[in-house]
């Protein structure tokens, strides 16, 4: 039977194949404008010159008191610029009007840039993700890829809102992973402040014993003016490369304190030993300095530049000093709750 349909012409298929190119011609500009929507929540430093070229830093950004949206910044820019690392830098957003806003705990936008980090940094506080952007971060973990984890890292992670989550465990108080994230993945979650918090700065004394690994080379000097903090779960495997001195001040010159608090120095910067799930073990250094303020540092800056060229397999890259200048102007904020600069977004400090 045929038909009754007429033969479409010549000039009805040209419109077809003119309205199909229209439809197809709208979608992708719909997928351009919303991924040019979701890359203004982060900044993405392309790598120039330099050994890193090839090699992707992801760093996490979201505490409210020692301006993580400063200091990370200004590192990714000096892998990127100094050492040709392609370094992306996400952040806590408000939702309601896209700044960068530390007290919002729930919503770091980009963690999906993970799936094909070569190395993550992170300085974060009490975040609690929802489930599908934390999902990212954890697989992350899992598939044993390196870490470098900064000052309140070791409390990442906050679960009141959600604690049938799945990834609720990862909470600093756990009871059945005891210290969540901070203390199994990490080596230690928070405990106290052992310096006097803002009245008491930080020296960090090399330990003799790994004074030629890697990392150390160069570092001959660090100071910062966050305190040291109380660590107590870090087990024995831990390689701990720094330990920290209480001053008895807010300047590098003060004298250390005199007493129990600098006998024994505490843990400072550390390598943890963690076996992913998927039975591979991560590259990871700790430290509980990277404050903003902290980052002003000279020495710290080394340590954490030679950090990540050793975390991804560089270390023949660190025969000689490394350049740990800074790119630009850095003039970062003193730490405390509240001091953050309200109203900037992520495309302010490309």
């Amino acid at each position: 039977m045929q038909s009754s349909l007429p033969k479409p012409t010549a000039l009805t298929v040209c419109v077809r194949r003119l309205s199909i190119f229209h439809f197809s011609f709208i979608i992708c500009l719909a997928l351009l404008l919303v991924s040019g929507a979701a890359a203004k929540d982060c900044v993405v430093y392309e790598g120039q010159r330099g050994p890193g070229q090839g090699r992707h830093i992801v760093f996490l950004s979201g505490d409210e008191e020692y301006r993580s949206e400063e200091g990370l910044p200004m590192l990714a820019k000096l892998l990127a610029t100094r050492h040709g690392f392609k370094c992306t830098v996400l952040f806590a957003i408000n939702p309601k009007d896209g700044t960068i806003d530390p007290n919002t705990q729930t919503n770091i936008p980009g963690l999906a840039a993970l799936d094909s980090a070569d190395l993550c940094v992170m300085l974060l506080r009490f975040r609690e993700l929802p489930d599908a952007d934390m999902k990212h971060f954890v697989d992350y973990v899992n598939r044993g890829l390196p870490l470098i984890a900064l000052r309140t890292s070791t409390h990442a992670f906050a679960y009141s809102r959600n604690k049938q989550s799945p990834y609720a465990k990862f909470d600093w108080q756990n009871k059945e992973w005891p210290g969540g994230f901070g203390q199994q993945v990490l080596g230690d979650t928070w405990v106290n402040h052992h310096g006097d918090h803002g009245k008491q700065s930080t020296r960090g004394i090399i330990n003799e014993e790994f004074k030629s690994h890697p990392i150390l080379r160069g570092v001959t000097d660090i100071w910062g003016p966050t305190d040291v903090y109380g660590i107590v779960h870090l087990p024995a495997s831990a390689q701990v490369l720094v330990r920290g001195q209480v001053l008895s001040g807010m300047q590098p010159t003060d004298p250390p304190v005199e007493g129990p608090k600098n006998h024994p120095l505490m843990p400072l910067v550390w390598l943890p030993h963690y076996t992913g799930e998927q039975g591979k073990a991560n590259r990871m250094l700790v430290t509980t300095m990277g404050a903003a303020t902290d980052l002003a540092s000279a020495g710290l800056r080394r340590l954490l530049v030679n950090a990540c060229f050793w975390a991804v397999g560089l270390d023949e890259n660190l025969t000689e000093p490394v350049n740990v200048d800074w790119v630009g102007e850095y003039k970062p904020t003193g730490f405390g709750f509240g001091k953050f600069k309200p109203g900037l977004k992520p495309a302010d400090l490309e």
